[in-house]
C-alpha cells in the first residue's frame, strides 16, 4: 500500500472514531464554563492565562483514561462503579450527580435566556422553543443523527476566538504572561483558579465521554484514533477557554469592569470593543448553552440508566428504553421552567449549589475512575501502568485539592 492510501485509510478511520473526545470537551465550555473564565479574565487580565494549558492537559488526561475504559469494558462508568464498588456507592453518587446536573441545566437555559436577550428577543419565547427542540432532537434521533448536530455546534465556539481578536489583545504581553506568570496567590486569586479547574474538569463530562465511547462502539484495535479525538478535543476547548480570557482581560480588564456572567460580559464589551465583537460574545454564549442544555441531560439520564440496569441510549425506542426517555424530558422540563420563571436572584443560591456539588463529586468520582483504570481484573493488558499511575494520582490529588477548595471558599462566601 503506498503512502498516500495508508494516509487516506487512516484518516478515514479517524473520520470514524472521532466525536466522543471532541464533543465532550468543547460542551464542557457551557454557561457557567463561560461565566467563570469571563470573570476571571476580567478580574486578572493575562495574569491567569497560564491556568488555561494546564487544565486543558489535565482535562486531556482525565477524559483518555474514561475512553480507554469504554473501549476495553464495553461498559460506562456508572456500570463499572456498581459492579466494583456496590449499589451504595453507586447512589450516592448518583444522587449528588443528578441534582448537580439539574442545576447546571438550569445555568444553561438561563444562558440561553440571557445570550437571545442581547439580541432583542424574548427570552419567554426562545427558552421553551429552545427546550422543545433540543428534546426533539434525542427523543426523534439516532445517535449519529445527535452527534452530527453536535459537530456543528463545535464550529460555533470559533466566535469567541475571532470576538478576541477584534478585542485587539497585547499578543506579545498575552504570550508573556502565559509562559511566565506573575500570580498573586491572594485567596481571590485562588478562587478564580480553582474556579477555572472546576468548571473545566466537571464529573458529568466522565460519564457522558465513557457512554458515548461505548454507544459509539469504537474497537479496542482504533484506540490509538480515539486518543487522537480526546487530544484534539481537549486542545480545541482549552484554547477557547484561553482566547475568552483573552477577550476580555484586552478590554474589560483595562477598564476596570468587572463580570459574574457572560452575558455582563456581552454587555460589557460593546462599547468597549464594538458591536460585531459583542455579538460574537453572546452568539457564542447561546450556542454553548443550547450544546449544554441538550449533553447535560443526557449525561444524566445516561449514568443513572446504566447505574440502576435499565436500558438506554439515543439509539433505543421509547418502547425499549422508557425510563431513559422519562428522565431525559423531566430534566429538560425542570431547567428550563425553573430557569424561565424564577426570578434572578433566586438562580444565584441554584448555581451556588451547582458548584458547591461539583466540587464535593468530582473528587469522588475521580478516585473511582483512577481505581478503575488501574485494575487488571477491569482492563486487561489497557490498564494504567506505573507511570501513568503516578501521573493519574497526582492529577486527581491536584485537582481534589482545588474542587474541595473551591467548596470551602464557595460557603466563605468569597
Amino acid at each position: 500500500m503506498t503512502l498516500w492510501k495508508r494516509w487516506r485509510v487512516r484518516v478515514a478511520l479517524f473520520a470514524m472514531v472521532v466525536g466522543p473526545g471532541l464533543i465532550t470537551a468543547n460542551v464542557d465550555n457551557d454557561a457557567g464554563g463561560i461565566a467563570t473564565y469571563s470573570a476571571a479574565g476580567a478580574k486578572y487580565g493575562y495574569n491567569i492565562l497560564w491556568v488555561m494549558p494546564l487544565v486543558g492537559i489535565l482535562s486531556g488526561f482525565v477524559l483518555w483514561m474514561c475512553s480507554k475504559m469504554a473501549i476495553a469494558t464495553g461498559k460506562g462508568l456508572s456500570a463499572l462503579i456498581r459492579e466494583r464498588f456496590g449499589i451504595k456507592v453507586s447512589a450516592y453518587l448518583m444522587l449528588a450527580l443528578i441534582l448537580t446536573n439539574i442545576a447546571n441545566s438550569i445555568s444553561n437555559f438561563s444562558g440561553i435566556g440571557a445570550g437571545v436577550e442581547i439580541f432583542g428577543l424574548s427570552r419567554h419565547l426562545i427558552v421553551p422553543v429552545a427546550a422543545f427542540l433540543v428534546w426533539r432532537l434525542v427523543i426523534k434521533g439516532t445517535y449519529h443523527s445527535v452527534e452530527r448536530w453536535f459537530f456543528v455546534a463545535c464550529f460555533f465556539y470559533v466566535t469567541y476566538i475571532i470576538s478576541a481578536i477584534l478585542a485587539r489583545p497585547d499578543w506579545g504581553d498575552a504570550i508573556r504572561q502565559t509562559l511566565a506568570p506573575q500570580p498573586s496567590w491572594d485567596k481571590y486569586y485562588l478562587y478564580a483558579v480553582v474556579g477555572i479547574i472546576g468548571a473545566t474538569i466537571a464529573p458529568w463530562m466522565q460519564f457522558y465521554q465513557q457512554a458515548s465511547t461505548v454507544e459509539k462502539g469504537i474497537p479496542a484495535k482504533h484506540m490509538r484514533y480515539a486518543w487522537w479525538d480526546v487530544f484534539l478535543g481537549a486542545v480545541a476547548a482549552a484554547v477557547v477557554q484561553y482566547f475568552i480570557v483573552l477577550a476580555c482581560g484586552s478590554t474589560l480588564h483595562k477598564e476596570g469592569i468587572l463580570v459574574e456572567s457572560a452575558e455582563q460580559a456581552a454587555q460589557a464589551l460593546r462599547p468597549i470593543a464594538g458591536n460585531y465583537c459583542a455579538g460574537l460574545f453572546a452568539l457564542g454564549l447561546v450556542t454553548a448553552s443550547t450544546f449544554g442544555a441538550t449533553i447535560l441531560p443526557i449525561s444524566t439520564t445516561t449514568s443513572l440508566c446504566e447505574a440502576m440496569g435499565w436500558e438506554r441510549g439515543v439509539d433505543k425506542k421509547f418502547t425499549e428504553a422508557p425510563h431513559y426517555y422519562v428522565i431525559y424530558t423531566l430534566v429538560i422540563v425542570v431547567g428550563a421552567l425553573v430557569a424561565l420563571l424564577a426570578p434572578e436572584e433566586r438562580l444565584v443560591p441554584i448555581m451556588i449549589f451547582s458548584q458547591v456539588a461539583n466540587g464535593v463529586l468530582l473528587p469522588a468520582v475521580l478516585v473511582c475512575t483512577v481505581i478503575l483504570a488501574s485494575n487488571r481484573d477491569i482492563m486487561g493488558n489497557y490498564a494504567l501502568g506505573p507511570i501513568y499511575k503516578v501521573i493519574a494520582w497526582l492529577g486527581c490529588g491536584l485537582v481534589a485539592a482545588a474542587s474541595l477548595s473551591m467548596v470551602v471558599l464557595t460557603i466563605a462566601g468569597i
